[in-house]
Parts: C-alpha cells; structure tokens; sequence
C-alpha cells in the first residue's frame, strides 16, 4: 500500500494525527520521507494541518473543502485580501481570498457571487469614510443631549451587515479574547500612521488613553500605548475599582453607561493642554468618551479641542460591541 493511503487509513480511523504519531505508525519509513508526503498531501488539498509547532495535528480535507469554484477577478481579490480575515472557531486564522474562500465553503454560498456582495456592501460603508477615518460625530450627537468631544473618528466599523465582524472588529476582539501579544502588536503596526497622522492634522498636545475594566494579564490598552510610541505626553487617568466591577459591555441602557464612566473614570492629570486626543479601543454609545472629555474641560484642562479616536465603532447602536 502507498504511503500516502497508508496515512489516510491512519487518520480516517483515528479523526487526526500528530507527526510522531505517524512516524510512529509508520516505523519502517523515515520522518523525513513521512514529512514529505505530507507535504505533498498538504499542497494536493488532501490534508490539512491544525496548530502550530510543536503541536500540529493532520486531518483529512472535508468534502466542501475541496470545492472548486470559478475565478474570481484580480481587482476583487485584491480587494478582499486587504480588507477580510476569517479566524475559524477552532483559532485558525486565514487572510484575505483564502479566508474568504474558507468562509464561502464553510457557509455553502458561491465564491464568484458573494465576492460581488462583499465589495457592494464595502462600498457603502465607505460612503461614511473620508480620508481613511469614520466620522463618528453624528452619531454622537444624535445620542447625547450634551457633547462634549469636538471631534469623533473610527479606523473601521465593528462590524458590516451579513459579513458580520471587519478585518480590524475580528483582530481586536480575538487579541483581547486570547491575551494574544503578536496579534495586538500586529493590529497596533497596521494602524499605527493613521493614528500619528491624526495627532499631526490636530496638533495633539496630549493623549488619553481610555482604561480598561476588566482586569487581565495582558491589557491591550497598555500594549496600544507602548507600541504606537506617540511624541507627545500621555495623560494621566484611572479607573476606580468598585466592590463589583460593571464592564461597559454588559450594561444596555445608555443612561446606566453614562452613570458608569462618569462615576469610574478619573482624570488625574493637572497640567493643562491645547489639543487632546483621546483613544479608545471600541466605540458603542460613546458614553465613556464623551464623560472623559466632560471630566476634561470640567478641571479646565484643555484650551482647544478635545478629539476621540475609537478603532472600532458600531455603525447603529452600542450593543453591537458588547462582546469587546
């Protein structure tokens, strides 16, 4: 019998196996043969792999795996190798036409015909974009009777209608899911000079950076704030500790939201500032920004302008980002 029958017996009785495991079975043949079959299985779409060394398991390609369908134009997948990232639920994570193309199959929906819906539904939510950011301001307005920021952007919506979670939605949810070091600093590096570019158009005196409330390991706001390396002061603020601490996420009147910024958040900063930036991760309401920003002029810190940058924003309502 072929080797490469012989791995397919193996992982068909088995569900999956790791390299040892085959190498194990398959004693009379060298690893490194056995490795080279696999990758010509690998490269055939027979198999696939799962995991990262040391711990990497081959598993046999499903039926709609192995679909093949028409070619897509350049110019579509060109776009969507920029714009999509598809993480699987097992972790696994696909960029751009090989992402989409993993979600297509998995969903049972045509490559060719969801790629032209895909760029459409792009493109109409980019009606909202202007050079690179989301104007987050009429939003805001029509949610708060007072507004406080003088300026509200995204980098990128949350989340689209039917493709759910964007690139940067997907990214940021996964990095703070996962405590995942490589994935924030990745994020972090693609839109880093966006955020500089900001700090120069409004010439930012000083940035805040909205804390955290839940308490973890790795906190993604303090990677954002050593990674980005902004040339200008970085404002202090705090959040106070509660006998029960109330994440924003969880709370789903706007009032309740506003009560809990305005309640939690501290400004300990007493140096005062021409313009400042203030940066959050995920926009819902806009209630944590907005109070920060009341907080601010209310100590008469500022003489300028107050601007909020979120990297994500919901496009209808705050409880479209309850799970960040």
């Amino acid at each position: 019998m072929p080797t490469s029958e012989k791995i397919i017996d193996y992982i068909v009785k088995n569900g999956q196996a790791s390299g040892k495991q085959l190498s194990d079975y398959l004693n009379e043949i060298t690893p490194r043969a056995i490795r080279k079959q696999l990758k010509k299985m690998l490269d055939k779409g027979i198999l696939k792999k799962i995991g990262k060394p040391p711990k990497v398991y081959y598993s046999l390609r499903t039926e709609e795996e192995n679909l093949v369908f028409k070619p897509v134009d350049k110019a579509t997948v060109q776009i969507i190798n920029e714009r999509y990232l598809f993480i699987s639920p097992s972790g696994e994570s696909k960029v751009g036409w090989e992402g989409f193309l993993t979600w297509c199959k998995k969903t049972k929906q045509d490559p060719e015909k969801t790629a032209k819906e895909y760029i459409a539904t792009l493109k109409k939510f980019d009606k909202f974009r202007k050079n690179g950011f989301i104007d987050g301001m009429p939003k805001i307005k029509n949610t708060f009777k007072e507004v406080f920021l003088d300026g509200l952007f995204y980098l990128d919506f949350y989340s689209i209608e039917r493709f759910g979670k964007t690139k940067l939605g997907q990214m940021l949810l996964y990095a703070k899911q996962s405590q995942n070091k490589q994935l924030m600093r990745k994020l972090i590096g693609s839109i880093r000079l966006k955020v500089v570019s900001l700090v120069d158009k409004y010439n930012i005196e000083g940035v805040l950076f909205i804390p955290p409330t839940v308490k973890r390991e790795v906190q993604f706001m303090k990677e954002l704030e050593k990674e980005l390396h902004l040339s200008v002061r970085v404002i202090s603020v705090s959040k106070l500790r509660t006998d029960i601490v109330i994440p924003q996420k969880t709370l789903s009147k706007l009032e309740d939201r506003v009560e809990n910024a305005g309640n939690t958040i501290v400004v300990d900063e007493e140096e005062k500032y021409g313009n400042i930036l203030l940066i959050d991760d995920a926009v819902g309401s806009g209630a944590t920004l907005n109070e920060t920003a009341r907080k601010i002029k209310s100590k008469g810190l500022i003489s300028g302008k107050i601007i909020g940058l979120a990297i994500t924003g919901s496009f209808k309502g705050f409880d479209v980002i309850s799970e960040v």
